[in-house]
């Protein structure tokens, strides 16, 4: 299973870029010249709306806990049924060919015994029996046909009792062992919008709403992107992306935020008639303000994917806390982010040192990197960024000795990375450091040494940039000062001998 996992990630990144371009040819027939429009007087925050709970549990119910029976394969339309009715209309037709693979039946008897029990609300149950299901497809129990056995349909498969084990999980309110499979269910199959808005549900069970956002915006773009077709579903898991963007809104208190809406590249003007507006709009959040530089941000109210290009915005960004601000600014504005405690390159810091940064600094900046990307879908400077943010938090975990949050990190940021290839056209190098990302973490999850890795050595090589460039800085800085007292001494010297 390991194995085939491991040839499925090496050949996900081309594939998934040929759908998303043939899918992009087919449904986003738009000229470039709508994206050079004048946006006129646009510098107004875009205020949302409260949206009820009872809202957000109507869509819950829907998409997320309904006892759904159709496997999705990441590669192949339409979905294959592992329902009783379908399986009695496949015996009749036996004779007939199939593009899809078909389920072993030890498998099909094993899934319709515990969808039986989750109908019957009795999740425990369920959750055993699906259990029993993903082992059966460990051990190579799940194509009828070993001939047709492919990773991506096995994969698509194991995805597919893990999202069941989500749902199993949050009606037995284990919403951590939710999340690890909710994780495992993406990296499985990442083009599957279900399994992104079950990890927000997720996410908002866990009160991460943020993240929520950010998952259920990830599942409103798979949704077209795949096919999805019906204008309901779409704006149900729009509203659920604007409830958890308002609901982080609401409970943070370090930060606050300002969108606003534009067309062509703002210049420096713009930028600082943006932070006045911000300044009087939010004067309890002045002690450092900027606007976030990598790529744009969208919003769930302007967010048409099928037709066009969605409204593009600027996040505006301003902090109680002045050194958490200006450190999240110079971290935005690296190619490669780094996410460190270390103050040197060669300089690591003791255990208690790492814990007294992550009590002042990085579980403050931790929110605020998960909330900038609740609306920014994809980023201009690395492909890769978030899983890049998650493997170096995950490192920081580690050395906290916080063992088992570091493994479901790891997990995070491999389910980010699957998913890329969906959200953007990527570079050939962009694609080698992804490859390489997965493969690492994957040893790392597998208990190898986490020493070296890719992740490390970008940390590691921005720690040195860093360390030249505020040695250049401080080199000029005392120059400039050295200059200064040179010419205010001889200004001294030529008036005393006048």
């Amino acid at each position: 299973m390991a194995k085939k996992k491991k040839e499925k990630q090496s050949n996900d990144v081309d594939r998934a870029r040929c759908k998303r371009k043939s899918e992009n040819n087919e449904k986003l027939a738009v000229k470039k010249e709508e994206t050079t429009l004048e946006t006129g007087n646009q510098l107004i925050p875009t205020p949302l709306s409260h949206i009820p709970l009872q809202s957000l549990i109507d869509i819950e119910t829907e998409l997320v806990y309904a006892d759904e029976e159709d496997i999705s394969f990441e590669f192949a339309e339409p979905a294959v049924s592992t329902s009783t009715q379908s399986a009695c209309r496949d015996s009749e037709k036996a004779d007939a060919p199939s593009a899809l693979p078909q389920l072993d039946k030890q498998l099909q008897l094993t899934l319709r015994e515990a969808s039986a029990s989750y109908r019957q609300s009795n999740y425990a149950a369920a959750a055993e029996q699906f259990s029993t299901a993903l082992e059966l497809c460990s051990k190579g129990v799940a194509i009828d046909n070993p001939s047709e056995s492919s990773p991506e349909a096995i994969s698509s498969i194991a995805s597919f009792i893990e999202t069941k084990l989500v749902i199993c999980d949050l009606k037995l309110r284990k919403p951590d062992d939710a999340l690890n499979h909710s994780y495992r269910s993406i990296i499985l199959n990442p083009a599957y919008f279900r399994n992104h808005l079950c990890q927000a549900a997720v996410f908002r069970c866990l009160e991460r709403y943020s993240e929520a956002a950010r998952s259920a915006m990830i599942a409103d773009y798979m949704y077209w992107l795949t096919g999805g077709t019906e204008q309901r579903i779409s704006k149900l898991i729009k509203l659920y992306w604007q409830a958890m963007i308002e609901e982080a809104i609401t409970r943070e208190e370090s930060f606050s935020v300002m969108y606003t809406p534009f067309v062509t590249e703002v210049k420096a003007d713009k930028i600082n008639k943006i932070k006045d507006i911000f300044a009087k709009k939010h004067p309890d959040y002045v002690e450092h303000i900027y606007t976030d530089p990598r790529g744009v941000h969208i919003l769930p109210q302007t967010a048409e994917w099928p037709s066009l290009p969605p409204q593009q915005y600027l996040l505006t960004l301003g902090f109680r806390n002045k050194h958490i601000g200006k450190t999240l600014e110079r971290w935005s504005r690296r190619k490669l982010p780094i996410f460190s405690d270390w103050k040197a390159p060669f300089c690591p810091l003791t255990k208690e040192e790492t814990k007294r940064y992550w009590d002042n600094t990085g579980k403050k900046i931790v929110p605020v990197m998960d909330f900038i990307r609740s609306t920014k879908l994809t980023d201009n400077l690395c492909a890769c960024s978030r899983g890049i943010e998650k493997l170096h938090y995950a490192s920081l975990l580690g050395r906290l000795q916080r063992v088992e949050e570091r493994s479901q990190v790891i997990n995070q940021a491999m389910a980010e990375l699957a998913t890329i290839p969906y959200l953007q056209d990527i570079s050939q190098q962009d694609a080698e450091l992804l490859q390489s990302l997965m493969a690492d973490a994957m040893d790392t999850l597998e208990g190898r040494s986490d020493k070296g890795r890719v992740w490390n050595k970008i940390q590691k090589i921005g720690l040195i940039e860093d360390y030249l460039y505020q040695a250049e800085d401080n080199y000029l800085k005392n120059k400039r000062r050295r200059v200064a007292r040179m010419e205010k001494m001889k200004r001294t010297q030529s008036t005393q001998q006048h």
